[in-house]
């Protein structure tokens, strides 16, 4: 039969934990990824930037200087080791968490902080949330804050380019909470039906805002769900880059040969709060969490290079110092940026803006600066 799938055995890989570096920084050597030194320490700093800059805007939130942020803290290993293995042809279809992989591909510091900012120099002219970069030239698509709607997107895109013949994968990214909605049903039965290049990878990060994963789901693991819709599941240690790199790797080869789709459940924890808004102490066990931070992705990695003599404690101060400055720079650069221009309001949904939005424009641009909020050019 069409989709049928044998009876799981216990050590199905959508039922245990892949993991290649163990909590102890000491890697399975027969598992360990093919990944040059050059390589893995690129996939060092991106992870580190991500926890440098998650530092220094959430102080920035907490200062009234930006008005919403939200961390990835502890969740680096699963960002970079994703985005570390795709090709540069595939695209990104991000959840919420994955900002970092666009920074890896090629955005710009600066054009992230000023999305941030929502200033002049935004290409989305302040018009979207904080924290919710896109770029064309990282192939990496503005994200969605309503849960699960960008895998159908996502799913959609891998069909064009199935019914094209080229070779690009989409990376459709979500978390534990998503694979409960409905677009998620959607998403994965038509990408089984139809066999596109698609990979789901969920970052199961164990909360959903302040649902815990066994509140919303009674599934042994998120992986196991691919198995309803005819394609391979597995489930890994989301804190593992190694893990993460091999199975994302394979499961995109795997798609680029015609192969079909493959969801990849990443188990992680989110150690921060979901956003700059919320306060998990309210809801959870932060005792939980202090295990958790116990099992950080980047220390975990930092050892193995150290180990292995590639990277030294003074290497490692430098380069956080390196990053910091980095991202002082550019927080100083575009946090000084004027606000985009009013007219700017009216523009980019008709080619031309019709008479009655300019009669409109007129009537703003003619009120007084206080009556603006200040934001009048």
């Amino acid at each position: 039969m069409r989709g049928e799938i044998a009876p799981l055995s216990d050590n199905d890989p959508a039922l245990g934990l892949l993991q290649i570096l163990d909590d102890n920084a000491i890697a399975d050597q027969e598992q360990l990824p093919s990944i040059s030194v050059q390589a893995l320490l690129r996939i060092y700093r991106g992870m580190l930037l991500i926890r440098v800059m998650d530092e220094r805007l959430l102080a920035l939130q907490r200062q009234g200087r930006i008005g919403f942020y939200g961390e990835a803290r502890g969740q680096e290993a699963a960002i970079i080791g994703a985005a570390a293995a795709l090709e540069p042809q595939d695209f990104i279809v991000p959840a919420l968490r994955e900002a970092g992989a666009a920074l890896f591909r090629g955005l710009s510091l600066r054009q992230y902080i000023a999305q941030i900012f929502g200033n002049a120099n935004d290409v989305a002219k302040g018009r979207q949330l904080p924290c919710h970069p896109g770029t064309r030239a990282a192939r990496y698509l503005t994200m969605s804050s309503c849960i699960a709607t960008q895998l159908p997107h996502a799913v959609g895109m891998a069909w064009a380019a199935k019914l094209r013949g080229d070779q690009t994968v989409v990376l459709g990214c979500l978390g534990d909470g998503a694979s409960s909605e409905e677009d998620f049903h959607v998403a994965a039965n038509f990408a089984g039906v139809y066999k596109v290049p698609c990979v789901f990878f969920c970052q199961n990060n164990q909360w959903a805002i302040s649902t815990p994963s066994q509140s919303q789901t009674v599934s042994p693991t998120i992986a196991v769900k691919a198995y309803a819709y005819g394609f391979p599941g597995i489930r890994v240690d989301g804190n593992d880059v190694f893990a993460v790199y091999r199975t994302v790797g394979e499961a995109a080869e795997r798609a680029r040969r015609g192969d079909g789709p493959t969801l990849i459940e990443a188990l992680t924890y989110r150690v921060s709060a979901h956003s700059s808004s919320d306060d998990p102490t309210r809801y959870r066990d932060e005792s939980v969490t202090e295990t958790w931070r116990k099992k950080d992705p980047i220390d975990r990695l930092r050892r193995y290079l150290a180990a292995q003599g590639h990277l030294t404690e003074e290497g490692h101060q430098a380069l956080h110092e390196e990053l910091d400055a980095e991202v002082r720079q550019a927080v100083a650069e575009e946090e000084s940026a004027p606000p985009p221009a009013l007219h700017s309001l009216i523009e980019d949904v008709f080619a031309e803006v019709p008479a009655h939005l300019e009669e409109q424009f007129s009537e703003i641009a003619n009120l007084p600066r206080q009556k603006l909020g200040g934001v009048h050019q």
